[in-house]
């Protein structure tokens, strides 16, 4: 078991960037903890009670996100979160389940073999100490978690009551996109997925829908990149022109700030560019200017951008 703690470099900079981070993490698996935790994820979640339709678009939503290079995160509960982590496990890709108990915990039961599969391939990840056995009220605080790690949530079969929804909203707090499933009309597990979409979620018939909203594009050998050099010529002009927090670029280009971070959250895995102090972000070749851009030239810290206000946080879902 690993312990990672909010102040080491390696904490997961999308999550600490986030409104409550967990001031440490406890971490169990072979999965390289930059891959899983370096912030180009997708969450999946939705209906313990799932229909054998959700079931087999969970599973084929993981797997592709994965082949795309995408690490896939849900919660390893029965249903929807279990096809999502055998999706992904499908593909060889890594899966990062965020625990409502300690990661030694094996709950629940009739998860022990994909338990298993994940700790050979991926990472189980939990705020709660070894030991620490499941309760009712630690499951809606680790869904923060979940979609904190992720540039965007996927809901997949929910009713209107499903912790899935407390995700999903969490995830627009979070600035993260939201994304749904359609199902039956009618349907009482497509009541959820229903509603987000009314309220401005993004329709999800395939992994593509994901990749696209996100701007990144799995088409090139080598998994995702940013969707296009042009994007990036865009990106690097605004920071060469003096717009070096996400604010900036969106006020400078007219787009969506949540396109500008997930686009950024590649490029500094990617070494192209460096965020610094205050979510000032620089090209990898100007870190050395620290009086032109203010930056740190040593901050390599994980992908993320700085806590919003609430203001800021109302998007889409009221």
């Amino acid at each position: 078991m690993q312990i990672v703690s909010i102040e080491d470099e390696d904490y997961p900079g999308p999550l600490r960037c986030t409104y409550d981070p967990p001031p440490r993490l406890y971490l169990e698996g072979c999965g390289s903890r930059r891959a899983c935790l370096g912030g180009l994820a997708v969450g999946i979640v939705g209906s313990r009670d799932a229909t054998a339709p959700g079931l087999a678009m969970a599973r084929r939503l993981g797997r592709d996100l994965a082949a795309a290079g995408v690490t896939v995160v849900s919660g390893l509960a029965l249903g929807i979160d279990a096809a999502a982590h055998a999706g992904a496990l499908d593909s060889g890709g890594p899966t990062v389940a965020v625990l409502g108990c300690g990661t030694d915990v094996v709950y629940p039961r009739r998860n022990r073999a994909l338990r298993r599969a994940i700790l050979g391939r991926g990472l189980l990840v939990s705020e709660w100490p070894a030991g620490s056995e499941p309760r009712r009220h630690y499951f809606p605080m680790r869904n923060r978690i979940l979609s904190g790690l992720c540039l965007g949530v996927v809901v997949v079969e929910a009713t209107r009551r499903s912790g899935a929804l407390i995700t999903a909203r969490l995830a627009l707090e979070q600035g993260r996109e939201v994304f749904a499933v359609p199902g039956p009309a009618g349907a009482p597990r497509s009541s959820g997925p229903h509603g987000l979409l009314r309220e401005g979620a993004c329709l999800v018939e395939s992994v593509q829908d994901i990749l696209e909203e996100l701007r990144l594009d799995s088409s090139r050998s080598g998994g995702v990149v940013v969707d296009s050099e042009e994007v990036m010529g865009g990106l690097f002009e605004s920071i060469a022109a003096g717009a070096h927090t996400v604010d900036q670029m969106a006020d400078r280009t007219g787009r969506k700030a949540e396109e500008i971070w997930a686009e950024l959250l590649d490029l500094e895995v990617r070494g192209r560019v460096v965020r610094g102090p205050g979510g000032r972000f620089a090209t990898a070749t100007d870190v050395g200017r620290r009086e032109s851009t203010g930056l740190d030239p040593d901050a390599r810290r994980g992908a993320g951008v700085p806590p919003r206000t609430k203001e800021e946080q109302g998007r889409r879902i009221s």
